[in-house]
């Protein structure tokens, strides 16, 4: 895919965020107890919580934090009950956008997703109104100059890979569902830094976007990524080099 995809830009954008250290955790947390209460404590046999663990680990949460976490999911300790949402609907520039959250209060939360499509070009959608659009993969992503991009090829050759690119400088690795935890185990093992570890959902389709289309864009994603219940925002925008290069003026 060429110019600025989602996945470049987001990751751009969400070290900013990440920056926020106390909110970070906070999702993270929230991620961890949620994953355990869904397939137990053991991280072997529950891959989401062994996700969320590693990507706990990697933003230098406390261990002690994370096993209060597990523990208030599995019921050790009594805590807020969340509820996990997905969020639905079109962007500027007919860009789909979907929106996953943890709550405690779905009353609260509901309103203010949708306030956030609303004021900024978008509309807010029914369930299952644009996932049919996205994907569910593994994706790992490589820092530049760590490896080549026929080393990473060489290293993982007798696992379920289905793409390996680089993109932005850095190699960009997709997996289907069922291959993710076996390529998470070797890169834990070879202690590579990896600035992405997850699952998550890759459009099927892009969509290009003209300067003031992208400009409103971004503008939607950021707000939705920094609303507070919000995990993890997945949309199928597609923005060009010379575009992103004027907006970041």
């Amino acid at each position: 895919m060429s110019g600025h995809s989602k996945w470049s830009t987001i990751k751009r954008k969400k070290g900013v965020a990440d920056a926020k250290r106390g909110a970070l955790f906070t999702k993270l947390i929230r991620e961890i107890t949620v994953a355990a209460r869904a397939g137990g404590e053991d991280m072997n046999a529950n891959p989401r919580l062994r996700t969320a663990v590693l990507k706990a680990k990697a933003s230098n949460m406390p261990n002690d934090n994370i096993d209060r976490a597990i523990k208030k999911g599995v019921g050790n300790i009594d805590g807020v009950v969340y509820e996990e949402i997905r969020y639905e609907g079109y962007g500027p520039g007919g860009v789909a956008i979907m929106v996953d959250c943890i709550t405690d209060n779905k009353n609260r939360t509901t309103p203010e997703i949708r306030s956030i499509f609303g004021k900024n070009g978008g509309n807010l959608g029914e369930s299952g109104s644009v996932n049919y659009l996205f994907e569910r993969k593994g994706m790992f992503i490589i820092e530049g100059g760590a490896a080549s991009e026929d080393e990473v090829m060489e290293m993982l050759l007798d696992f379920d890979i289905e793409d390996i690119k680089t993109e932005d400088g850095n190699i960009v690795i997709t997996t289907s569902p069922d291959g993710y935890i076996a390529v998470s185990d070797f890169f834990e093992k070879k202690k590579f830094n990896l600035i992405m570890n997850q699952m998550t959902y890759l459009p099927k389709t892009t969509v290009a976007l003209d300067e003031t289309k992208a400009a409103q864009c971004l503008r939607i994603m950021e707000h939705l990524e920094d609303q507070d219940d919000t995990q993890e925002v997945y949309s199928n925008y597609d923005i060009s080099d010379e575009i992103m290069a004027k907006l970041s003026e």
